[in-house]
């Protein structure tokens, strides 16, 4: 039996844990006899090709997971008290396979899998030049830190506090660190009541969309806007409205009276990068007073602001707390990590606590105490300033490389962020250029998704800088400005 396991140097894990972990395959699957012995230290290493150590290790760790068992002077054996409690199958009678399988298709009262989403390469990391939004620079990965506050969540004192139900609670420590040192860089300030602990942007969307829509209700997005709270709200009994944006963002006139909540993005606006003005940020929370709506504020890329002085969140501004605020650590931190939260009223916190326990409860604890080190020891500050220096050099090149072979197609991004917003010819459909694009190595994002309604403009796309090293931004713009040229 184990002449049919395979050890290999190549892969990420060392051979001891590879032989540690076939060998619990082979137990749980019962492909070892519980009766014979294994092999000797001595007979495996040689017949695996591996030091002796590494066979001893693997049994004396398998010995004290319970796997295996030692008998003197025979060896080790399976533990039978392993595989007690397991399911033994039995062949069913031919009566018993009988049946139709479900009509899913009926069954579903909702298809979230219909919907329209942005899709990107799994393997975009193998492309030269991938101008795709929203993925991290490895580069850039402050690794060492991380591991650091990984590890010391991981300690015995602080697994004893993590690790127990928490019901509903956050991480006291994390909460504390968004309200000290996330929110103050954006001028909000808000009590611990006030902040919710969400699995990324995208539950806290969900939170709201539960909590303020049913049928009666109608939600403002931009448009083009946030492909994701589009679809959110879809699945919920609501009217969409979809309203203007312009240079400035989202228009603030009277298409805005007959919302009961909007949803909007002033500092970075998704995806054509405008900023809203301090002027009209004014003007849309005089409106939301005068015509009793809420308004979600989702401030996401405000961390990579290239401006000494920024324009403060909208929530700063609000003094009626009719402003719920969206945070997220996916485009600094990593996207990978699923953390986010909200800032409310105290009682609307409170709805959407009860509403989260019903989900998860509440984000994994130890992911939040993480992630609370990581802010905690000024890591996430320091991270902060060499993405936005890194940042603001690409954000740069590929200005001017835009400038130089497609001009006039975009502006810079007045705030920062980590993308650019591009219009294409009129008779350009970048659907299409995708796919020649990636045939040459180039990455892009078609704009038509972000486009309420059936006919949207197909000439526009997005560039994202975050995970692209600047020497290669300008080859790459020329290129697809060659490709733009060849297909129009």
């Amino acid at each position: 039996m184990f002449q049919l396991f395979h050890l290999s140097p190549d892969k990420p894990t060392s051979l001891q844990q590879q032989l540690r972990e076939q060998i619990a395959a082979g137990i749980l699957n019962g492909n070892i006899p519980v009766d014979t012995p294994l092999p000797s230290s001595r007979k495996l290493a040689k017949l695996l090709n591996i030091a002796r150590n590494t066979v001893v290790l693997a049994y004396e760790h398998l010995l004290d997971d319970g796997y295996l068992i030692a008998r003197e002077r025979s060896g080790y054996y399976v533990n039978p008290d392993i595989l007690s409690g397991k399911v033994k199958v039995r062949e069913m009678p031919d009566e018993a396979m009988e049946g139709t399988p479900p009509d899913w298709q009926k069954l579903l009262k909702k298809h979230p899998a219909e919907q329209q989403n942005i899709g990107k390469p799994r393997d975009w990391q193998k492309y030269p030049y991938p101008f795709i939004y929203g993925q991290f620079d490895p580069s850039l990965f402050p690794t060492n830190n991380w591991r650091e506050c990984c590890r010391d969540a991981v300690t015995v004192p602080a697994i004893r506090d993590w690790a127990s139900d928490h019901f509903d609670d956050d991480d006291p420590v994390l909460v504390e660190q968004i309200r000290t040192r996330l929110l103050p860089r954006r001028g909000v300030w808000a009590a611990a009541d006030e902040i919710l602990v969400t699995v990324g942007a995208q539950q806290a969307l969900d939170i709201l969309a539960r909590l303020l829509l049913d049928k009666d209700s109608t939600l403002g997005i931009e448009d083009p806007g946030y492909v994701d709270i589009r679809n959110i709200a879809a699945l919920n009994p609501s009217g969409l409205k979809p309203l203007p944006v312009d240079q400035d963002g989202l228009i603030v006139d009277e298409g805005l009276n007959d919302c009961d909540c909007l949803y909007t993005t002033p500092s970075h606006q998704c995806p054509t990068t405008a900023t809203m003005p301090i002027e009209r940020r004014y003007e849309l929370l005089r409106r939301a007073n005068e015509q009793d709506f809420v308004i979600i504020e989702d401030d996401y890329e405000s961390e990579t602001n290239f401006k000494s002085n920024p324009i403060p969140a909208l929530k700063s501004l609000d003094k009626s707390g009719r402003v719920i605020y969206i945070g997220s650590l996916s485009k600094t931190l990593a996207p990978g990590l699923r953390l986010g939260y909200l800032v409310g009223d105290a009682a609307f916190i409170r709805e959407a606590r009860a509403l989260r326990r019903l989900m998860v409860r509440h984000p994994p604890a130890n992911n939040q105490r993480s992630v609370a080190l990581f802010l905690e020891r000024g890591y996430h500050d320091a991270l902060i300033m060499n993405i936005m220096r890194v940042y603001q050099e690409r954000w740069q090149e590929m200005g001017a490389a835009l400038a130089e072979y497609l001009p006039d197609s975009s502006r810079k991004p007045s705030f920062g962020g980590s993308c650019y917003w591009v219009e294409g010819p009129a008779g350009l459909d970048a659907r299409l250029l995708r796919k020649e694009a990636a045939d040459r190595g180039i990455l892009i994002e078609p704009g038509d998704i972000h486009f309420f309604g059936d006919n949207p403009p197909l000439n526009f796309f997005r560039l994202g800088y975050s995970s692209i090293a600047t020497e290669r931004i300008r080859p790459g713009i020329k290129a697809l400005a060659e490709l733009i040229a060849d297909m129009t």
